[in-house]
């Protein structure tokens, strides 16, 4: 018996164009009827989490910045942290200095980006959705390494954005040899830099133990790097249809994609025991 749903958005929850189909919306409230807990768990920065999941009535928790940040929407409180090390993040700033590439700055619930960056995103060869969320979502700052070593003790995550993927093979050679961070990434064009035990997949098992619920009794589902071992962390690993082999490979039920509602189709029928809507 199910009695949390742990959901990954991009890609997942949301549709390609970023967005929460009615379905899925309607399975959500579903299963939050028959008493299920859904927790959102989101490479996002809270701030850039979707305002039409966060009105989904009965949503609590958000799992943020790939579990470095659980929020008790009825409260507005942290309830779980876990951050980058202030040394790790020292360490990042001399790498990450080297290099003249796209880093975004996770820190209190907000990103943060270069300045120069943010005001000639148009120009850098991104997808116009993308560049429509980084407008959208990012605060720009002058000199965001010197801002992230002042924010050191509550780093939450630390994203790079590259233009090609000679950069970013190089960068995830470079970034896997230091052991006092996690690597990640959510889309083909990023890296995403987390704390040594940081993972959505710790933050679910925490928010799990909180609850008294156990493994067997969650279903996770996601499409990304990033969502693997949350869903080796549950009992009811879900990939949907356009997920990397990689997530494919680790779930135990392989739904429609994303833009098919296949979020919606697994809670119906994995979940709920009905036909999917």
């Amino acid at each position: 018996m199910i009695k949390m749903i742990a959901l990954d958005l991009d890609g997942t929850t949301l549709n390609s164009q970023g967005k929460l189909p009615p379905v899925v919306r309607t399975a959500l409230e579903d299963a939050i009827a028959a008493d299920i807990e859904v927790i959102v768990a989101t490479g996002r920065v809270f701030s850039a989490i979707p305002k039409e999941i966060l009105e989904v009535k009965g949503i609590r928790y958000t799992c943020s910045s790939n579990g470095a940040r659980v929020i008790d929407l009825a409260t507005n409180k942290v309830i779980y942290k876990n951050f980058i090390a202030p040394k790790a993040v020292e360490d990042m700033s001399v790498i990450l200095g080297r290099y003249n590439f796209m880093y975004e700055v996770f820190t209190d619930g907000k990103a943060y980006v270069e300045k120069v960056l943010y005001d000639r995103i148009a120009e850098m060869r991104l997808s116009d959705r993308h560049v429509t969320y980084v407008l959208n979502t990012r605060q720009p700052v002058e000199g965001v390494l010197d801002y992230m070593l002042k924010k050191k003790r509550s780093i939450e995550n630390i994203n790079i954005n590259f233009q090609d993927q000679e950069n970013r093979l190089m960068m995830k050679e470079i970034l896997s040899e230091h052991r006092n961070i996690t690597l990640t990434s959510s889309f083909d064009h990023n890296l995403e830099i987390g704390g040594k035990t940081t993972s959505k997949a710790d933050a679910i098992t925490k928010m799990a133990e909180m609850m008294g619920i156990k493994r067997e009794e969650i279903m996770a589902a996601g499409d990304n790097p990033n969502d693997k071992a949350m869903l080796e962390a549950s009992g009811l690993p879900v990939a949907v249809g356009n997920a990397k082999d990689e997530i494919k490979a680790v779930a135990k039920y392989i739904t429609t994609s994303n833009d098919e509602g296949g979020v919606a189709k697994a809670i119906y029928e994995l979940v709920l025991n009905r036909k999917s809507e």
